[in-house]
């Protein structure tokens, strides 16, 4: 299968599976509010980003070891396959004993976390915790097994098995909640069809790639095994920085402010991340095809292809941008009411550094595809400390929330200029100074319909109601895409794209 068919059948069943998560997942929430505290929904995302941070502990061995697989796979070298999955495997256990460690000493600190926790004892915050803490560090024993079915770009499989865990997870949260309003039974639940699932996934990928449960390996040769803790190194760095620039916010608005607020802030980030997951599954199902791209292409071809991607993120994240500009709060306030909204400056910084971070979503991902880890590797760690000193600093002022994620902005904005630098001159041999022509084009583009859209969109839901706001939707896609039809539909980028497409479409 080439490499546009299998992105093409990774974002398909991709797209089925968040459709499926995404209307789940509203219905939970929905149910959650109304049947528990807003103190859990703050514990339930404040946890959530906790556990993140000690994901810390995997210091980018993954993303390493994933690299070196694209090379052998390509080549189908079944030996070299089975040598890297048994390090990676040895790997993955010792992390999840760190992980657990470093989870456990976490616990008696949690009280420190969480302020204005209500009526939640603190031997319920650490059970709770305790709970989460478990999911993470078992899921640790089946994760690297993804890596050999990403390699060959079949990441269609961990879709699929996410997908349906996903919506018998929530299909049996919505009971609990329902039925016994109990935030321990909404964890345990969780952590039972998890813990079914990871079974499963084991014995399955154990059948279908039963040579690697052979016990003839040849460890990796000592220059495999140099090359990959030389990236592992390197990502230790920006594995570090990324953690401390975006699993921090939680953390700060929940000690700071109130944990309350983390989850008002949770709600936002559901709407968006449940929109724009359909756009992440487009380049983060690429990541494999670039990897294959880079192993048999010329530089020429894969820098035409880097365009093609980069020109789509644009457009999509620039559309999706507007769109959640305009209607974002109307929706929140729609959905819940009034006493969910947050301030529209804060709104309006969050949307800035989702519109940044899809500009920077190409790039990271062809670096990791290309396994260009070591230049920049500095850099992350400069931007988690710039984050965390200036939304430190912020939220105790009169900013308040929206300092928090001033500081995520700025953090992010050093990678938006650096890292286009570094990845055109190492994997381009090319001055990036047309990526930075092409940024500013695309963002003077947006900037002009936005304001369009929200002239229309003061005059049409002063009156908010469903219609309006469906009406107003509808108004903005035309816009937004109509002008970016008239800017860039000759270009050779969109060409490429209107020709795959109009390829697929003939063929269905």
């Amino acid at each position: 299968m080439g490499r546009v068919q299998s992105a093409t059948r990774n974002i398909a069943f991709g797209y089925v599976g968040q459709i499926a998560t995404a209307v789940m997942s509203f219905i939970l929430r929905t149910i959650f509010i109304r049947y528990l505290s807003e103190q859990l929904l703050g514990v339930n995302s404040l946890y959530s980003n906790i556990l993140s941070l000690l994901n810390m502990a995997e210091l980018g061995i993954g993303t390493a070891l994933n690299f070196s697989l694209y090379g052998p796979v390509a080549r189908g070298e079944k030996e070299t396959i089975k040598s890297y999955m048994q390090m990676y495997r040895k790997a993955y256990h010792a992390i999840a004993c760190v992980v657990a460690a470093m989870g456990l000493a976490l616990a008696p600190f949690l009280k420190y976390l969480v302020k204005e926790p209500g009526d939640i004892t603190v031997r319920d915050l650490t059970l709770y915790y305790l709970i989460f803490l478990f999911n993470t560090v078992s899921s640790y024993f089946v994760a690297y097994k993804y890596s050999l079915v990403n390699a060959e770009q079949k990441n269609y499989i961990q879709t699929n098995i996410n997908t349906i865990t996903k919506v018998c997870v929530v299909f049996v949260q919505i009971l609990v909640v329902v039925l016994t309003k109990n935030f321990y039974l909404y964890l345990l639940s969780d952590a039972a069809i998890q813990l079914i699932q990871k079974v499963y996934v084991s014995r399955y990928l154990d059948r279908l790639y039963p040579y690697l449960k052979e016990k003839d390996v040849e460890p990796l040769s000592k220059e495999a095994t140099d090359e990959v803790w030389s990236k592992t190194k390197a990502l230790v760095f920006h594995k570090v920085g990324d953690v401390a620039r975006l699993q921090t916010d939680a953390i700060i608005i929940s000690s700071f402010i109130e944990v309350a607020m983390a989850g008002v802030v949770d709600n936002y980030n559901l709407v968006i991340n449940s929109v724009s997951n359909f756009v992440n599954i487009i380049f983060n199902s690429v990541i494999s095809s670039f990897g294959n791209l880079i192993a048999t292409e010329s530089k020429e071809k894969q820098f035409a292809m880097f365009r093609v991607y980069r020109f789509f993120a644009s457009w999509i994240y620039g559309f999706s941008c507007v769109g959640y500009m305009v209607l974002l709060t109307p929706l929140i306030r729609l959905w819940l009411g009034d006493a969910w909204i947050l301030s529209s400056a804060a709104v309006y910084c969050i949307l800035i550094d989702y519109y940044f971070k899809g500009d920077r979503i190409v790039l990271s991902n062809y670096k990791t595809a290309a396994g260009v880890f070591e230049p920049d590797k500095y850099l992350a760690l400069i931007q988690g400390a710039v984050n965390l000193i200036i939304s430190i600093w912020l939220v105790q002022t009169p900013l308040g929330i929206t300092g928090v994620y001033i500081g995520t902005i700025v953090s992010g904005l050093i990678a938006n200029i650096t890292k286009p630098v570094i990845i055109y001159r190492t994997c381009f041999d090319r001055n990036a100074l047309g990526y930075f022509v092409d940024t500013a084009k695309y963002l003077v583009s947006l900037i002009a319909v936005l304001f369009c859209c929200q002239f229309i969109s003061s005059k049409l839901l002063a009156q908010l109601n469903i219609i309006n706001f469906v009406l107003m939707a509808v108004i903005i896609t035309v816009i937004f895409n109509g002008v970016y039809l008239a800017l860039y539909g000759r270009t050779e980028e969109f060409k490429y794209l209107y020709g795959t497409i109009s390829k697929k479409l003939g063929k269905t």
